[in-house]
Formats: C-alpha cells, structure tokens, sequence
C-alpha cells in the first residue's frame, strides 16, 4: 500500500509498505479519506510530535472494513466506519470515566503512532463505529472534528439562551457555531481577523461577526447588555486572545480552553477577580468515546451544513502540496485527502 510518512518537518515521503495484519480483536480499515486537521499543521511544522517522526500522520477518517482479526464480534467486512483515534488502556479509572486522554498508555492515531494518510490502517475493533452507507465518506470524515467540538460543549456545559462568544472562525470554530445554534445557544458572536471566515459563520448561523479585534468587545458588551458572554470559546490557541477571552466573560461566565498553545505558555489570571466573579476555565481537546457517536449522529441527520467542508480534496500522491498550500486557502474549512 502507499503511505504518506513525514519524516522531517516540512517534507512527506510517500512510500510503498506491506498492508498491516489485524491481529485478535482488530479491524483493518481501508481508508476513504483523511481530514488535514490543525494539529496535523503542528506536526508538519514541528511544533508538535516532532520526537515521533517518521510517522504517518492524521486521524480524522473513514473508510470500510477489509478485514476483521480474530475474535471479534459486531463488525462485518465491507461495512463504512468512522473510528475513535483514541487508544486508552480501557481499564483505569480515567479510561472508566471516559477521560481516556488521561490514561497512562493512552495513544493517539497519526500523533503518536501511525495514522490515517495511508491506504490501510489497523485498528482496535473496539474503537470501531459502523456508519451508514448512504452519508458520503466526505461528510464521515468529519466525524473526529465534530466530536472535538461536541465533547467541548458538554464540557462547558452550554444550553439554551447562553450568550456565546467564538474567537477563531476556522474549521473549529465554525463548527463551534454551528453546535452552539444547533443547542439554542444566542446571541452567537464570532471573532477572526479573515473577513472571509466570519462571512462563512454568519453564513452557518453566528449573529454577531467581528474581523477588526478593536471592535470585539463592544459588540460582545451591545450584545449582551453590558453583562459579557455566558460562554467564552477560545478556538485559535494564543496566549493573548485568552487574556482577551477574560475580559469577555461575564461574571459567573465560563471559558473553554480548547485552542492548542505552545508547549509550556502560559495565562495570567487575576485569581482574586476570579474567586469573587465565580468565574471558570475548563479544557478540552479531544472527542472521544460517546462524543463520535453524538457527532455521527448528528451529521447523520441533517444537523450541520457541511458544504464549506467538502470543497478542498487531493490524492494522496499530492499531500506534500495539500499541506504547503493549507494557509494560502482560508476559504477551504477542511481539505481532505482521498485514497
């Protein structure tokens, strides 16, 4: 099969490897398409993973199953799958409570081993998700995303009628939105400094759409009469729009971490301020377990407009330019590589 190894940052290596085994309670998946995720543009450049190179990265696929390893039960060769790329130890306690990101074995498809740019991959067959036949594998392998976003929002606890401001109009953010409007969250503000990506999230259902940062806050505050955002989501992942993402929130307000920093950057927090205004931060970065069924389920039926998310597609043959072309195309939300 070929596989799309990054062996240094910058630079792809496409090679021919032996198509993997699935050994007893494995599924080996042949892969229809792959999502180029923002965490994958962190491997790419080195800023994440780097000590794991070669590896073949991404994690945001579907395919169908090949063939099934011993001794499992449930799954049918042929069958469309999506698949949590999540791999716990299944036993601990943060594996019991669904934390698996916590459990001491923990491994991540296409961040810390082998991922999906590949025609095939081996995987457990517990973390394998059946899915219909009738959704296009391109609004599949958008499952993993949309979890991410799903399991922040449980996190943060939103429900309806919650002020909600979304700094990053992106991939994420955008569909950050389109949750938000999906559980009745609004007003709905989004931030980005691409005029073209806050147009994309008014388009996908925001009220409020900021592309000058000077304006932000007055929106936010016209918004929500005077009082600050309910919900804060920092979905970009700088120090500074999470110093900005404290003076948004209202007091009692909450502010969900879910934007990658830098390894070791850090948040000045006035802890006084936030005793006295009840006032939180909770992180979140990955879906996982109950978080992909929630998102298959939702893009099962109807409920996020993924047409912003399907445009950009290259072969594998031509990831090297699908990667060093991802900043230069803000208009396409997701690129996909298809097998």
């Amino acid at each position: 099969m070929q596989a799309a190894y990054l062996v240094e940052p910058g630079r792809f290596d496409l090679r021919e490897v032996p198509v993997p085994e699935p050994g007893p309670n494995e599924a080996l998946i042949k892969i229809a398409r792959t999502g180029i995720c923002g965490t994958d543009m962190h491997i790419f450049h080195g800023a994440y993973s780097a000590d794991k190179l070669p590896l073949i990265p991404g994690h945001e696929f579907t395919g169908t199953i090949a063939k099934l390893g011993d001794d499992v039960a449930g799954l049918e060769e042929g069958q469309p799958v999506v698949v949590d790329m999540n791999i716990g130890c299944g036993r601990c306690y943060w594996c019991r409570r669904n934390e698996v990101l916590n459990c001491p074995e923990m491994q991540q498809m296409g961040i810390t081993i082998d991922g999906a740019f590949a025609e095939y991959i081996c995987v457990p067959a517990r973390l394998v998700i059946p899915a219909s036949g009738q959704i296009p594998p391109a609004v599949l392998a958008l499952t993993e995303p949309l979890a991410c976003v799903v399991r922040a929002a449980r996190k943060a606890q939103v429900t309806f009628g919650q002020s909600v401001v979304i700094i990053g109009a992106g991939p994420i953010g955008n569909l950050h939105v389109q949750l938000m409007r999906t559980i009745g969250a609004a007003p709905i503000i989004v931030s980005d400094v691409s005029q073209e990506r806050v147009q994309t999230a008014l388009d996908a259902g925001a009220d409020f759409g900021v592309s000058d940062p000077d304006e932000l806050k007055d929106t936010v505050m016209r918004a929500t009469d005077g009082r600050g955002a309910d919900i804060v989501i920092e979905s970009v992942g700088h120090p500074a729009l999470y110093k900005e993402a404290q003076g948004l929130v209202r007091k009692g307000g909450h502010i969900a971490a879910f934007g990658l920093t830098g390894a070791g950057e850090t948040l000045p927090l006035d802890i006084l301020q936030t005793i006295l205004e009840e006032n939180s931060i909770k992180g979140s970065v990955a879906g996982m377990g109950q978080d992909m069924h929630d998102s298959l389920t939702l893009l099962s039926h109807g409920r996020i407009r993924t047409d912003a998310f399907t445009r950009a597609e290259y072969q594998l043959a031509e990831i090297q330019v699908a990667f060093d072309s991802f900043a230069d195309r803000p208009q396409d939300l997701k690129t996909q590589i298809v097998m």
